[in-house]
């Protein structure tokens, strides 16, 4: 451990200058891929060199989010790990099947970002990172004896699959250096960015110590929700000293166990990458699909997906039309009524899909009536028997309890 650990948890005076730094910080989304009802969110795997806490100087909670607030890494390159792991059982590739459909990229492409990054909802996956300014970033996803890459380099944005050999084709209105900055994608800064959005007075920010990330100084930031009920356990930043650049994001759930999420680099560079590293020109042979529908090229270019790792449920109802949001902070709570009724049980779907419906949801009853609960470590979901949806990063009894004062 290191010489000293800061106790400066949040109060409600200093709020208001928590908010004021990670607004600041707060500009990017990352993405998010549902299974059923259940939200599901990618990580990335730790990559901590162990070689011992090193000495670094004292810094508060607050310093510590204005460095992260004010880092402005245009150029840097490296390896991360993906893992995720959000309790979901294990039914030979159908919940796979099922988020594939939920984000459903439209145009049949295996090249399509829209589709592939949801392979990043779960199990572990190694990812090379690229970045030159907010014109060319590259991410490239390592499979077994294959490789997916999306690049963007100006106005062109570049999917390939080198095992169906297919390639996706957009490219961005206007000029790119119009565009709103970007960064490279499924990183821990952008994981710490959107966390830190969550910070308000029910949250706990505190400074533990030091790490070392990849060969790199880093101070631990530590994020608790003050309140009970959440499914958050705590959210761990090692930010770099020198760059304030995040290189490892780690949220353990209030159940304990293994990490949800669990973000970190292997290698990381701040050279700027070859300008080859952003070339790109379709293999000979290769299935070429152009993406021609308006704003869609904008979507691959954020690599971004279309939704965000949720705090609270009042993330999750940003990101969606319609719903309304109880509580808050971190036990905030996102509703809608879908307008029809509630979900099959499992005996009435029958087979595989059956048997995934069972393993996710728990009966419940209440004042509301009846419906199920659909759970993972990190978000769950109430749909009750008349059609109503309760999401939140909460417990069971959080979800009956907002359903049952709804009534």
């Amino acid at each position: 451990m290191a010489p000293y650990e800061s106790d400066e948890s949040t109060t409600a005076e200093e709020a208001d200058d928590l908010r004021a730094g990670r607004r600041k910080a707060a500009r990017y989304v990352v993405p998010v891929a549902v299974v059923g009802v259940a939200a599901a969110t990618i990580g990335l795997v730790p990559a901590l060199a162990d070689s011992g806490d090193p000495d670094l100087p004292k810094i508060s909670a607050q310093q510590l989010i204005d460095k992260i607030a004010k880092s402005d890494v245009q150029q840097m390159s490296g390896t991360v790990k993906v893992s995720t792991d959000l309790g979901l059982p294990d039914l030979g590739g159908l919940e796979n099947s099922l988020a594939s459909g939920a984000a459903g990229s439209g145009d049949g492409s295996s090249a399509d970002p829209s589709s592939k990054l949801t392979e990043l909802a779960t199990g572990t996956h190694t990812l090379r990172v690229a970045s030159d300014g907010p014109d060319r970033q590259k991410v490239s996803l390592l499979e077994n004896a294959a490789e997916y890459s999306l690049i963007h380099n100006g106005k062109d944005v570049w999917g390939y699959d080198s095992r169906s050999n297919e390639v996706y084709h957009s490219t961005e209105a206007g000029s790119a250096k119009a565009q709103p900055k970007k960064d490279v994608p499924a990183t821990p800064k952008d994981f710490t960015e959107e966390a830190l959005k969550s910070v308000d007075d029910t949250t706990s920010v505190t400074v533990q110590g030091t790490a070392q990330v990849a060969g790199r100084d880093a101070y631990r930031l530590v994020v608790k929700p003050k309140q009970s009920g959440s499914t958050v356990g705590q959210i761990t930043v090692a930010v770099d000293a020198k760059t304030g650049m995040p290189l490892k994001f780690t949220l353990t759930p209030s159940s304990g166990g293994s990490a949800v999420i669990d973000a970190g680099f292997t290698q990381v560079s701040f050279a700027r990458p070859s300008a080859s590293t952003f070339d790109f020109t379709p293999p000979k042979g290769a299935k070429v699909t152009e993406d021609t529908k308006a704003g869609h090229g904008r979507a691959g270019h954020d690599l971004k997906g279309t939704g965000k790792v949720p705090g609270s449920g009042k993330d999750l109802a940003e990101g969606t039309g319609g719903m309304k949001v109880l509580g808050k902070g971190w036990n905030s709570i996102a509703t809608f009524d879908t307008g029809g009724k509630g979900v099959p049980s499992g005996s009435a779907a029958g087979g595989q899909l059956g048997g995934f419906l069972d393993s996710l949801g728990d009966k419940v009853s209440g004042k509301f009536g009846s419906g199920t609960v659909f759970k993972t470590r990190l978000i769950n979901a109430l749909i009750t028997d008349d059609g109503k949806v309760y999401v939140g990063a909460v417990d069971k009894a959080a979800l009956v309890k907002a359903a049952d004062a709804a009534k």
